[in-house]
């Protein structure tokens, strides 16, 4: 294999490789340095960076809405105010429209995930090489690390870790709301009894117990799939960079025509996990 591919491939790892942070196999705890030390610390090994961005958008999401909230008028909204008024009428719009019960918990549930979701995707849109280039600097400066050592994955929902994180809290309160509404015995009931009755139990568990993991598993792949190659694809875009005059001119078109693109992929997502998640509430509050 030519050097240029042991560059790329260890430039695309490098991207793609998570600040992880565990009990290494000395017995010391402390950032992996490859995959092998990631997988020798097992399951209880913090993606920082994943973990840390998440934490930083949300408290973005809250500070800018509660500063939206202060600033509230009668009188035309403008600016911030006016784009925060507008995400809650498409949010509040949305969930009238999909949740046929009564609970005040769905519509800032349903604004939460959106947004979120939303800033995290939007880390996407951020040159790829810029954070993991200054946190690289960073740790050469403050640690004496070896900057090839030190990772940085900036998006959030690229990391399965995050995703399914979040559509295990949706999957918890599908089962709360599915036993609120129609009680712990409606509950098995429908798992066990429903579509051929008594008769069919076993069938019955089988097929509604499916159906009733397959949410979580669905809503965490689907976001983390979709994120995860168009990650994939700015990284390889950015490998056109430097390798010819024609090829960084070629290279720059491209990003910028995927960037644009990306946004609605970006939005896209967002909208979907709200509204399943609202969906699969709704579908939990009825009593059939």
């Amino acid at each position: 294999m030519s050097s240029q591919a042991i560059d790329t491939a260890q430039y695309i790892k490098h991207h793609l490789t998570n600040a992880v942070f565990g009990r290494l196999p000395d017995g010391s705890w402390g950032f992996a340095h490859n995959a092998a030390e990631v997988k020798q610390m097992g399951f209880w090994a913090f993606h920082l960076d994943s973990l840390g961005w998440s934490i930083f958008l949300g408290l973005l999401f809250i500070v800018l809405f509660r500063r939206a909230a202060k600033k509230a008028h009668a009188g035309v909204p403008t600016g911030l105010l006016n784009f925060v008024e507008w995400i809650i009428e498409f949010i509040d719009t949305n969930v009238r429209d999909t949740y046929r019960g009564k609970n005040p918990l769905v519509a800032p549930l349903a604004l939460t995930v959106f947004v979120w979701i939303l800033l995290m995707n939007l880390m996407d849109l951020v040159p790829v090489d810029w954070l993991p280039w200054a946190a690289g600097k960073i740790g050469e400066t403050v640690a004496g690390a070896d900057p090839h050592h030190v990772y940085m994955k900036v998006v959030p929902s690229t990391d399965v870790n995050i995703t399914f994180g979040m559509s295990i809290v949706i999957f918890f309160m599908v089962i709360w709301f599915s036993i609120k509404y129609k009680g712990l015995g409606g509950f098995i009931g429908e798992l066990t009894l429903h579509p051929f009755g008594k008769w069919g139990l076993p069938a019955n568990l089988f097929l509604e117990g499916v159906n009733l993991l397959a949410k979580p598993v669905s809503l965490a792949l689907r976001l983390f799939g979709n994120m995860y190659a168009g990650e994939m694809i700015f990284i390889l875009i950015a490998l056109m960079y430097g390798t010819g005059l024609i090829t960084s001119i070629g290279g720059g078109i491209m990003q910028w025509a995927w960037a644009v693109f990306h946004i609605l992929i970006v939005v896209l997502q967002a909208f979907i996990f709200m509204t399943l998640t609202v969906v699969y509430l709704d579908m939990a509050s009825q009593d059939h």
